[in-house]
């Protein structure tokens, strides 16, 4: 097997190869469902004009939690949920961490 994938199969804690592929499928299916959902997400906060600066402020503001549900979800459909909900976790903490150092 691929060097790379034993450095992940490492990194993220998991049993095979197989499961390092299927983690990359959902993030890779993620990535493109944001993708497709970003014209018509903009469209509707920017109204006829789409693409404006308080549209791109506000699509990036909704976009964090919407990705994370997507990945939640594909790592369902994939079978995954359980590393992607730990995963969820530690991004959450990290992600609040920075607030609560900041005060």
């Amino acid at each position: 097997m691929a060097r790379w994938i034993e450095k992940l199969k490492s990194r993220w804690n998991v049993k095979n190869g197989w499961q390092v592929i299927l983690i990359l499928i959902v993030f890779a299916c993620t990535g493109f469902t944001v993708m497709f959902l970003k014209r018509p997400i903009l469209t509707f906060l920017g109204g006829e004009q789409g693409n404006t600066t308080f549209a791109t402020v506000l699509y990036y503001i909704f976009i964090l939690p919407l990705y994370n549900v997507i990945l939640l979800i594909y790592g369902f459909i994939f079978g995954q949920f359980q590393f992607f909900w730990q995963f969820e976790k530690r991004f959450m903490e990290r992600f609040f961490s920075l607030f609560r150092r900041n005060r």
